[in-house]
């Protein structure tokens, strides 16, 4: 079981656990409940005799802030308490009369955080606003009083300052608490058993659900460990798709390559150019292909495709559609082996049927208040092929019908959603990605410099987020976001910490969390189809893949440090005047127009392209000068 633990004792009104204790509030909760318990796991059980000593630090608090601070150290050192480690757990122990718990589920609890009543909800939203502020405020005071220390020359300013430090780090430690239990719910318990579920199998009873419930198993989740890396490309690996067998596994890069890879043996199979003249952003097998077909997408706007033949040749790529800006992202009908949608910055989706002589038709100009808004994602629901969703430069996930599509019925929008804290904010806040879920009753949301959100696809216009998953970081990079398990368990996401977090989407908490990328930031992650393990990829020139091998479930080791950092950031930023995304924007423009090439008369006799290429009156009549090798650059 998980060796991670967070140890609380009984009293009358049952077992209550708190995150991040600290040594004022361990005094309070100890004189009120007689418990206490470390942040990361563990606990400090009291000693005979301990109930009189808080007794004494209560009343030797009045005499002074340094007596106060001193108690708590005392009474470690009389009981012989040691800290515990860094991370985090479950309950270790059980209330009476309660059946521990069965060793077959491989399944520890590694929780990042454990609240009081372990489910809030959407009221700790609405107080997100002012904790921020109150974050942002205590880090400008510890930046000030750092630059005032070197200037003091007293110890007993240096003691004072000291103290205030320590009283800062609790306000810290008590906000990130609060922050965190906001909206966690309970964890579920196993639904998978390894030992009675083997033994169903060897007697075939179930044995065709066997492989679906191993996949979606919270225990074999939290021993994901890194198995291997494939190494090709020379450039940022911006996309991951494997194909529907899973055997194959395509990936791309701002080396502009494109590389098919027999992930088993790690060796590269197949890799070609993809004819882009700028960033690689998406390379997808098409469905019931035979895998001979290949579409892509990139910064230059370009959307083409590859066709491959089965003796590990590309025959040639076509550009079959132009948007006016870069294209980030490609839906595919899972029923379809010739269609697709594209959508890029230009706020345009594209439909593309390959048996038509012009494959791209605009299918609509996705619009807020007759303002166009730039799109990175789009995403086709499984179980309803007509109906698509996209996310971009503003807070709305905008869900279509392609049946129903009408300009002048609010531009064609069948619903909107969007976190109700998020839609009179003034900070500008994008949609990075969003994925439905397996059967297409969910829809995810990665916001930048906010968190991810679940919402309900089948709940009116306007509905609320239901679940808020916490913790990571997305703001140098457009961040992907996934599910993971066949049935959608799980929430799996990048962060600019370059880690990797997996979150129990019923409970909001996370139950993993490893190191990706060395370069800092994770962007991709593409679960395997019908195993359990995932391959991501992000600023590193290389792939890593991830499966359920590790002894032991994770400790979470770091977790705390790690999203105290990403919380602190978020804060700093969010009191920052200006938006970062357009000096980014900016800066961008800037180079692209020093790097143009000279204008269309000067250049008309050099080829656009130097294979076939398939025209669309939707198309965009410009191409992107040269190759744009800016790397990993938030759009």
């Amino acid at each position: 079981m998980s060796s991670l633990q967070i140890r609380g004792k009984q009293s009358g009104e049952g077992d209550k656990f708190y995150l991040g204790s600290t040594q004022d509030k361990g005094d309070r909760m100890a004189e009120a409940d007689g418990k206490s318990t470390v942040l990361n796991g563990g606990s400090e059980e009291k000693e005979p005799g301990e109930d009189q000593h808080n007794e004494g630090d209560a009343s030797g608090s009045k005499d002074g802030q340094s007596s106060s601070q001193d108690a708590p150290k005392e009474k470690a050192e009389a009981s012989g308490d040691k800290p515990m480690p860094d991370v985090e757990g479950e309950t270790g122990s059980n209330r009476e009369g309660e059946e521990d718990e069965d060793t077959d589920s491989m399944d520890g609890s590694g929780l990042y955080s454990l609240t009081e009543d372990g489910e809030r909800e959407s009221e700790g939203g609405r107080r997100e606003g002012a904790k921020e502020k109150d974050g942002a405020k205590r880090a400008a005071r510890k930046r000030n009083r750092r630059d005032t220390n070197h200037s003091s020359s007293s110890d007993e300013d240096d003691d004072e300052d000291e103290e205030e430090e320590q009283k800062d780090d609790e306000d810290d430690d008590e906000a990130m608490e609060a922050w965190l239990g906001a909206e966690l719910r309970d964890m579920r318990g196993p639904e998978w058993r390894a030992v009675p579920s083997l033994r169903s199998r060897e007697i075939g009873r179930n044995s065709h659900q066997f492989v679906r419930r191993v996949c979606g198993a919270r225990g074999l989740v939290q021993r994901l460990e890194l198995q291997g890396k494939l190494e090709r490309h020379t450039g940022c690996v911006n996309t991951l798709h494997f194909n529907p067998s899973g055997t194959r596994l395509a990936s791309g890069s701002d080396d502009l390559k494109v590389v098919i890879w027999d992930w088993a043996i790690r060796r590269a199979e197949l890799e070609f150019d993809s004819g882009h003249k700028s960033n690689v952003f998406q390379a997808k097998f098409l469905p019931h292909s035979g895998d001979s077909t290949l579409a892509m997408c990139a910064r230059d706007g370009q959307i083409r495709v590859a066709e491959l033949s089965a003796t590990q040749r590309c025959k040639n790529t076509k550009r079959v559609a132009q948007h006016k800006g870069a294209a980030h992202k490609l839906a595919l009908d899972p029923d379809s082996p010739c269609s697709f949608l594209s959508a890029g910055e230009d706020a345009v989706v594209f439909d593309i049927d390959l048996r038509l002589d012009r494959p791209a038709n605009k299918l609509v100009v996705v619009k807020e208040c007759d303002k166009k808004v730039g799109l990175y994602t789009i995403f086709v629901n499984p179980a309803n092929t007509h109906q698509f969703a996209v996310g971009g430069r503003d807070q709305y996930v905008r869900i279509y019908d392609q049946r129903k599509i009408n300009d002048s019925d609010d531009n064609g929008v069948l619903k909107k959603f969007c976190p109700s804290h998020l839609v009179s904010s003034e900070s500008k806040t994008n949609i990075t990605c969003l994925v439905y879920s397996h059967d297409g009753t969910e829809l995810l949301a990665s916001y930048n410099d906010e968190d991810i959100y679940l919402f309900d696809s089948n709940h009116s216009d306007g509905a609320d987020y239901r679940r808020r998953y916490k913790g990571h970081r997305n703001n140098a990079t457009v961040k992907g976001v996934n599910f993971y398990g066949p049935c959608s368990e799980f929430v799996v996401s990048g962060s600019d910490c370059g880690h990797i977090y997996l979150w129990d989407k019923h409970s909001a908490r996370i139950v993993q969390f490893m190191e990706g990328d060395r370069g800092g930031v994770v962007n991709c992650l593409e679960p395997h189809p019908h195993l359990p393990g995932m391959a991501t990829s992000g600023l590193d020139h290389d792939i890593k893949l991830w499966a359920p091998t590790a002894e032991a479930p994770t400790g979470l080791k770091g977790l705390k440090e790690v999203m105290k950092k990403n919380k602190r950031e978020r804060d700093e930023d969010s009191v920052r005047h200006g938006d970062q995304y357009d000096t980014q924007l900016l800066w961008f423009l800037m180079r692209h127009m020093r790097n143009r090439r000279p204008p269309r008369a000067r250049r008309e006799g050099a080829d656009a392209d130097t294979d076939d290429s398939w025209s669309s009156p939707d198309s965009s009549d410009e191409e992107e000068g040269g190759p744009d090798h800016v790397q990993c650059m938030s759009s």
